[in-house]
């Protein structure tokens, strides 16, 4: 379990996150969603110990994240940050192998080999596994990067905006996969999004930011409704009950 215990963090004297206490639910997937500036991004880099916050805490299974051992806590949550770029020149299959060195120390043995195999399998990679990064579009890249992630066979997966640069089919691909990762192997995953269908169709649990500050949180039902959204983001919505399913319209 991640608990968020009074967290704040503060850029040129601004706080972008301020005071926000959260208990992530376990084996699921948690969407942040909110408008532009609305802090949810930083929060995601404070659970995974990527910057530091001025006040607050955040637990990890008990433990506070700073105690953690670099080593075990990568074995324990993977990260993928929203901009990534690699100035080796790498194939898919070597930046995927990069997500066992947790474990692997950088000896890849048999069963790292079949992490990385079940990661490229899971993203639809295995055919151009052996093609460089600078000869793929940019969600060919992106979904190498989301592999390298899934081959780290963490308990917590942390991903910041997922679907950048991706079509409509891979997106819904991805999103279907992380959905499988809660489903089938139990897999915490907590994602920033700004789609409002995809966090409505896919997210367990939702977690609404609006300047700095938790505007609302709960499941899908409680938060896709008009009135909501329109205290959210500020602007008229309208949703529509489409196949059990809350999908938002909005112009």
């Amino acid at each position: 379990m991640i608990q968020l215990r009074n967290i704040t963090k503060s850029y040129h004297q601004k706080k972008v996150v301020d005071d926000v206490s959260l208990t992530i639910p376990k084996g699921k997937l948690t969407s942040f969603i909110g408008p532009n500036g609305a802090g949810k991004s930083t929060l995601l880099s404070v659970m995974s110990r990527l910057i530091r916050c001025e006040e607050g805490e955040v637990m990890i299974e008990g433990q506070k994240l700073e105690e953690w051992e670099p080593k075990k806590l990568a074995k324990k949550m993977a990260v993928l940050r929203q901009s990534n770029h690699m100035s080796l020149r790498l194939t898919i299959r070597q930046l995927v192998s990069f997500g066992r060195f947790p474990h692997s120390g950088g000896r890849i043995n048999k069963e790292d080999e079949e992490k990385i195999d079940e990661a490229l399998n899971y993203m639809q990679l295995q055919d151009i596994q052996d093609k460089y990064l600078d000869e793929l579009s940019g969600g060919q890249r992106q979904r190498a990067y989301i592999a390298m992630v899934l081959a780290q066979n963490s308990e917590y997966i942390l991903l910041d905006e997922p679907l950048n640069n991706l079509d409509m089919r891979h997106s819904v691909e991805i999103m279907k996969t992380l959905k499988r990762l809660t489903q089938e192997l139990g897999k915490t995953v907590i994602i920033v999004i700004h789609d409002i269908n995809f966090a409505s169709c896919y997210s367990d649990y939702i977690v609404a930011l609006k300047d700095g500050k938790i505007a609302r949180e709960g499941t899908s039902e409680e938060l896709i409704e008009e009135k909501v959204l329109k205290s959210i983001y500020e602007i008229p919505f309208k949703v529509q009950h489409i196949n059990s399913q809350r999908v938002c319209v909005y112009y």
